[in-house]
Order: structure tokens, then sequence, then C-alpha cells
């Protein structure tokens, strides 16, 4: 068996209308899917896909020249290729010895993995709407971003007035708590919350001294992700109760087999539609440790391009049995987002950090560089009543003031503003 054709289609996949409220100004080029085809010269074809603005490892230029062919089974542990073109391989090799992928990935501990819906920082009504609609399609998890410029305590009670008692959050603070000082001193107060069930890398996950403090004063598991600090250092200094883990199937497999001996359990985290979700799924069935649940982001999207949507059942999804992936790409939807791009820009705004006060900061429209220049700016970690707002362009000549001013060097505009009731 050679490859004898490799295809990469590049789809735009909507994200719900809920969620596009706030992801249109964050990550709007995660709704780029790029689907990769490989057919072979026995007829099986085998398809995988990259979010190729953020996968662990996009699909190097010039690879379809390269896998013409060879053997899939030859390259289909070569982390190196790409997400898309690692699942296709292993799609088509579960294909041709009629046996699901899984089979090709280790010995099977689950039929069942357990997966949490996601969401990005959001005001408290639009958690409570996020989580109350997981509720309703199956999750009893969600992982959310939180954030220190909004009233966290504001959100998780939103959010608990609407879930049953059994759903639990992990908050992903993507390391905007700062120091030690700051994460002992908040995370402690949501420890009233049994809800509450997990805190992701609360502060620079380098700082090994401080993150040893937060796990020794702090009542909740902490996670961080797998390599930062090197994983021995992380293990010697028991810096956290367990691993974020999404790369390779090579990778993967080599970081669950050292978890596993280490008693650590994590989640993967590997973002995508439905067909990434089902590959998640086959990982997830083989190792050991995965117990918590995965991420995939597959409820951010408002397609999941298989013919048969995954459904999700008390926070699980089942494994599939079918030779490969077990799933079919629905065509018609592939000719519904096709596109000839491959990266979508956000809308022009800028961020509006509004305090009961009436104190009122702008910031440069760019949420990955407010994830340091807030806590940097030395602003009040989510502080009661605070909130922080997209202030779209408008076409006034007061958003071209603000954002002239913000361009030069993220430069805040600070302004007493009256602040609505």
């Amino acid at each position: 068996m050679k490859i004898v054709a490799v295809e990469f289609i590049h789809l735009d996949v909507p994200f719900t209308p809920h969620t596009n409220l706030h992801m249109q100004y964050w990550l709007p080029h995660w709704r780029i899917s790029q689907l990769c085809k490989i057919t072979t010269d026995t007829g099986i074809v085998g398809w995988g896909e990259t979010l190729p603005n953020y996968t662990w490892a996009k699909v190097p230029a010039g690879v379809e020249e390269k896998l013409l062919g060879l053997h899939p089974a030859d390259v289909m542990w070569q982390d190196q290729l790409g997400a898309g073109v690692q699942m296709a391989l292993f799609d088509i090799m579960g294909k041709a010895v009629g046996a699901p992928v899984y089979k090709l990935l280790g010995p099977k501990v689950r039929d069942w993995c357990p997966i949490s819906w996601w969401a990005m920082d959001m005001p408290p009504q639009d958690w409570a709407e996020q989580c109350a609609e997981a509720v309703r399609q199956g999750y009893m998890s969600a992982k959310l971003k939180a954030r220190t410029w909004f009233d966290l305590h504001a959100a998780l009670q939103a959010v608990f007035a609407v879930v049953p008692e059994q759903f639990i959050l992990d908050l992903d603070f993507n390391a905007t708590l700062d120091n030690a000082a700051n994460a002992v001193r908040f995370l402690s107060t949501l420890e009233q919350y049994d809800q509450v069930a997990m805190f992701e890398s609360p502060i620079p996950q380098e700082d090994v001294a401080g993150n040893v403090q937060i796990r020794r004063r702090i009542d909740r598991p902490v996670a961080m992700h797998y390599g930062s600090p090197p994983i021995m250092t992380a293990l010697a200094h028991d810096v956290c109760d367990g691993f974020v883990v999404g790369e390779g199937a090579t990778a993967n497999r080599r970081q669950a087999l050292l978890l596993e001996q280490a008693n650590k359990p994590f989640w993967l985290q590997q973002v995508g539609t439905g067909i990434t979700t089902t590959w998640t799924a086959h990982c997830g069935a083989t190792y050991v440790q995965a117990k918590w649940p995965a991420i995939t982001c597959m409820n951010i999207y408002e397609s999941q391009l298989i013919t048969e949507p995954i459904q999700i059942r008390g926070g699980f999804m089942r494994v599939p049995e079918g030779p490969g992936l077990g799933i079919e790409i629905d065509p018609a939807l592939i000719e519904k987002y096709r596109v000839d791009y491959d990266f979508v820009h956000q809308p022009r705004h800028v961020y509006r950090y509004v305090r009961t006060n009436g104190e009122v900061t702008y910031y440069l429209g760019d949420k990955q560089k407010l994830h340091r220049t807030f806590p940097d700016d030395a602003q009040p970690v989510c502080e009661p009543g605070a909130t922080l707002e997209v202030y779209a362009d408008d076409g006034s000549a007061h958003f071209a003031e603000i954002f002239d001013a913000v361009q030069v060097g993220h430069t805040v505009v600070r302004r007493l503003e009256k602040v609505a009731a």
C-alpha cells in the first residue's frame, strides 16, 4: 500500500452565535480548520484535521511531495508531519486492518472518555448561558478562562444558579494571577465553592517556588501544561497535581506512560471539530491517566463536520468501534464551509476595563497581550463589580481618539467616566 494523493482543504467553520459574541474579538482565526485527505493506491482514504492557527504541530510546507509513494505505516508516528496528516495516516491504517484507531495506539483502558465544555472569559450572565447550554448537551463540567479583570465571584454565582450541583468548573488563569501572593490570597476565596474543582496555571509555570507554595496552601488540585518547567523538575518539586497533555501520537504516548508511573492524572487538550474530538477519544481510550475531562472545544463550532454528530452523555463520549477513526466526513459540509484563505482577523476594537468607582482604563484590543499587560499594570485581582467590555469601532471620533492613543507601546488610557448602575 502506498500514498498516491494528499489534499488539504481549508474550511471556515462558524462559531455558535453566542460564542461568536466574544470569540470574534479574541481568536476568530480558530474558525479555520484545515482538513487533510490522504488517498492510497488501494483506494483507502484517510481524513484528519489541523487548526493551523492553534494546533500543536502545523502541517509543514511541501509535505505532500514527501508523503507520495510511502507506506502510511512507515510515517504515521512522525509527529512533525502535523496533526491532520497524522490523524489521516492512522485513519488509513485502521481501515486497512479493519480495526479502530485506538487498537493501533495501545491497550484499551476505557470505553467512554470524559470530556468538558470550554468557554473563554465572559461576563457573568454569558458564562451562565454557556454552562446552561453545556448541561443541555450532556456535559457535566466546563473549563473556563478565568481572568482577573472580571468579578469572578459574581460569575461563579451566576453559573451555579443555572447548573445542577454535580456540574463542576475548572478555572484556567493562564498565569494572569501573576505571583504566588496574589494567587494564594484570591484562590483561597474560591474554596467556598464545592463545584470549583481545579485551577490551571494560576501563575507563570516556570515559577517553581511560587507554584509549590500555591499547591501547599490551596485546597484544590492545580494543573499545569506538561513541559514547563521540565517534567523531571515538575515531578521532583511536586509543583502540581496533574497535567495538560496535547501533542502528537508519539509525544502523547511518551508523556502518558511517564505520568502513569508518577500516578499523575491529566487531560488531553487537542482543539478542533468532531474530527479532532474523535481522535482525542481514541487517544484517551488508551492512556491510563487520561482521567480528567478532555478539552477539544468542539462545542464552540456550529458543526462537527461529521455525518453522525458525537453525543455527550453524563460528561462522557463513546469511543468509536468502527475501522479507522470510525466516522464519516460530511461532504456537503465541506463544500458549505470551503474557503481559499487560512486566517481571519479581529474586528477593530479596544478593551474598556470598568471599576465600580468610575475609573475606566482602555487597553489595546489584543487579549493575548492583555494577559501580561493587565497584571503588569498592577490592576486589582477580580475586584467586586469590575468588568471588561469590548469597545468596537463605531466610526466615532471618540473611538478613533482612544484607538490611536493605545497603539504606541500599548499605552493605557485612564479616565473617570460615569458607570452604569
